[in-house]
């Protein structure tokens, strides 16, 4: 049977002009919009899950403050580039004695900070100063006690002078902890920083935002793409996948819901590049407060710790670790069987320490997913054997302040993001660990020049702070990016805990 013609139907002269015309204006629009999407494009939004207590390195320990001032606002000597090595910085060379004791430093020439000030030996001078003097209230400057002096050879050479030899020197000098400041800005830099980077401050919104902007004093402008950058703060999982699927922000380079990756991955508009960090993430605990600082419980809780179920409860992301230390490091060594999970054993430990029933404590967590994942898993296992963990989940400035500072805490659960940190267990942190044959150790190894006595000298230490369970080793945080697959030059790894935007640009 044949289909009528009004099946097709026809048009009067009219309706087809006016059809044509809307047909030609949504061509236009759609060309628009091409040629929109074509314009090159200087604004990125990036999400960050942890807010900065203030905007100077030197002023706290957080993460989050590196993440968006180091290497973008802040330079250093030297830094840290993508592949972890120390490459030049403010400095374009420098040569160290053949005894170790004496770095010398030649300075680039023409770099201003941001308030149009020149850098100088004399600056320079001044801001390493900063890390070592007798009243200096920088977080970092345990990492610094090397140092004996500095002397302004000339305009452009600094000669810093050492005590004794220090193997982490040239890398402790490429953080964020030792930025190069100016002298007029450094007691202003926690609100309004101040620096040599490509970018400059511009505002911050308390609990929001913070804005960089191209800074006109860099000295190389033609090789930074962007004009703008905003750090957007989201710390809930659910909101940083909400905000990347409605393009409120173009990357999370630490995306902390690894749950939510694969619908990512399938999602043609985003790159997903999981890479490694730094970060040890481990049960922190406080070693001067008891019950924990009797050894034979930190043991039973080493025995009760699945860190298998742990990196399960992280959809796969994590290596595991049995000391403090990165297994991407060649000097690592695997001491995750000091402990094998034995609930027998760690009940034993529990009686003989005089806690046969177990005992309550307190478990203080930094409001992200990582902390809080394996908090719930902790809270689990520990419960096997009779410790009763009490959680609070707290932001994280509060977290510093009653944890990290006041050390007013049992346990907690935190990523350490920086490389070479074992010198945290030779000084006094909110561990309070203390032990004086770890100190030795320690200084022994930051004076050997030989590469193979230090691996043997790094791997006692490993072990030492293993066998004492001073922490419970977790698993190494990996580093999950998610980001506008347009966006070329974010970092796959954080060797340092860096958000670089220096090479970043839209294709």
């Amino acid at each position: 049977m044949s289909a009528p013609p009004t099946a097709v139907g026809t048009l009067s002269g009219a309706a087809f002009a006016t059809l044509l015309l809307i047909a030609l204006m949504m061509g236009a629009m759609a060309l628009g919009s091409v040629a929109a999407q074509a314009q090159p494009k200087d604004r990125v939004v990036i999400g960050a899950s942890l807010e900065p207590p203030v905007l100077d390195p030197g002023l706290n320990a957080a993460a989050g403050i590196r993440e968006i001032t180091y290497q973008n606002v802040y330079e250093g000597l030297t830094r840290i580039d993508r592949s972890g090595k120390v490459v030049p910085g403010l400095a374009e060379s420098w040569t160290v004695s053949p005894d170790g004791k004496t770095y010398t430093y030649k300075i680039r020439s023409g770099v201003k900070f941001h308030n149009g000030e020149p850098l100088t030996a004399e600056t320079v001078k001044f801001a390493i100063g900063r890390l070592i003097g007798p009243d200096t209230k920088v977080v970092g400057k345990a990492l610094y006690t090397s140092i004996e002096s500095v002397d302004v050879v000339d305009a452009s050479t600094v000669k810093i002078n050492l005590k004794q030899p220090d193997i982490f020197l040239l890398f402790n000098l490429s953080i964020g902890d030792a930025v190069i400041v100016e002298p007029k800005s450094a007691d202003t830099n926690g609100v309004t920083p101040i620096g040599t980077g490509p970018f400059m401050f511009k505002e911050r919104k308390q609990g929001d935002s913070v804005t960089l902007v191209k800074a006109p004093t860099y000295r190389n402008p033609s090789a930074i793409k962007l004009n703008t950058i905003v750090f957007k703060f989201i710390s809930d999982s659910s909101a940083q996948i909400n905000a990347l699927l409605a393009g409120d922000i173009d990357a999370f380079p630490g995306f902390q819901a690894p749950e939510l990756v694969e619908k990512l991955k399938s999602d043609a508009r985003f790159a997903v590049v999981p890479g490694f960090t730094q970060g040890e993430v481990v049960l922190a605990t406080n070693n001067g407060k008891k019950p924990m600082s009797e050894l034979k419980v930190r043991q039973a809780i080493a025995h009760a710790i699945d860190r298998k179920e742990l990196i399960q409860a992280e959809f796969g992301f994590g290596v595991p670790i049995g000391s403090f230390f990165p297994p991407s490091d060649p000097d690592y060594t695997d001491l995750t069987g000091t402990y094998k999970l034995d609930l027998v054993a760690a009940k034993k430990l529990l009686a003989e320490a005089g806690y046969p029933n177990g005992f309550e404590a307190t478990l203080k967590l930094p409001d992200v997913g990582y902390a809080k994942r394996a908090g719930e898993v902790l809270v689990s296992q520990l419960g096997k054997i009779g410790i009763k963990l009490q959680v609070t989940v707290m932001k994280f400035p509060q977290w510093l302040q009653e944890v990290f500072k006041d050390r007013n805490y049992d346990f907690s659960i935190v990523a350490h993001t920086e490389a070479f940190d074992l010198d945290r267990y030779a000084r006094d942190y909110y561990w309070n660990y203390n032990s004086q044959a770890f100190k030795d150790g320690y200084a022994e190894l930051t004076k050997e020049l030989d590469p193979a006595k230090r691996k043997v000298l790094s791997q006692k230490l490993q072990k030492m702070i293993a066998d004492d369970a001073v922490n419970g080793y977790l698993f190494e945080l990996a580093k999950i990016g998610v980001w506008n697959k347009n966006l070329v030059g974010m970092w796959e790894n954080a060797p340092t805990p860096s958000v670089d935007m220096s090479e970043v640009y839209w294709k």
